[in-house]
């Protein structure tokens, strides 16, 4: 077998190991926000995807890691609309379209990939385990956004500056994102927050002092 068999064949396997995780992922934060945390065992979420509890175990540490990816798969989400972001766009602009532009070619399933991270991020409030899976989710976030930064103001991504500028961003972006979510979850308007992308970049520029969120000056 030569390399590029092999390599191709690796990505196949990884790929089709990233599909299952979050297919399990879904059925246990489905589970998790029904039933509640306690009350769900791994033999559920084992069950309801079709495994055997032994291969629950070979792909989570424990079943509340199982809400990870359903996290980490809204988290990405933001990191990448920020690692397509031009030079020349205000974060403001950016971020505007951006969601525009997702809101009308978002599937079905993307849409309840994202009442679930929704549900997961309001559910960690109370459950300490999914409080970790949720800031594990946001630490990753918040490491990609200093490299994002740091491309944007010409400094190096593990500078004080720009490690505190990640982190004054990320913060605002996970603050929002849980009160919104909260908000929509008991009932609320979502025109209410139809200016939401406009308020969180404005918030992003002024927690970082302005560095971050305007358009870079010629």
């Amino acid at each position: 077998m030569d390399g590029t068999t092999a390599d191709k064949r690796r990505g196949m396997s990884d790929l089709r190991r990233h599909r299952l995780r979050l297919e399990i992922s879904r059925e246990a934060s489905r589970l998790f926000w029904e039933q509640g945390v306690a009350a769900t065992t791994g033999d559920q979420i084992a069950q309801a995807v079709g495994l055997s509890t032994r291969t629950l175990w070979r792909h989570f540490r424990n079943k509340e890691s199982c809400a990870e990816p359903v996290l980490l798969r809204g988290v990405e989400w933001g990191t990448s609309m920020l690692r397509d972001w031009p030079r020349h766009v205000s974060l403001e602009d950016h971020f505007t379209s951006h969601v525009r532009h997702y809101t009308l070619r978002a599937t079905r399933t993307d849409h309840l990939d994202d009442l679930l991270a929704v549900r997961m991020s309001v559910l960690a409030r109370t459950e300490p385990a999914i409080r970790a899976a949720w800031l594990m989710a946001c630490d990753q976030a918040q490491r990609e956004l200093a490299e994002i930064i740091a491309a944007r103001v010409d400094l190096p991504a593990d500078g004080l500056l720009v490690r505190v500028h990640a982190a004054a961003a990320s913060a605002v972006i996970r603050a929002h994102s849980e009160h919104i979510g909260a908000a929509l979850l008991t009932g609320a308007d979502p025109l209410q927050f139809a200016d939401a992308p406009r308020r969180i970049a404005r918030a992003v520029h002024a927690a970082t002092g302005g560095a971050v969120g305007g358009v870079p000056a010629a």
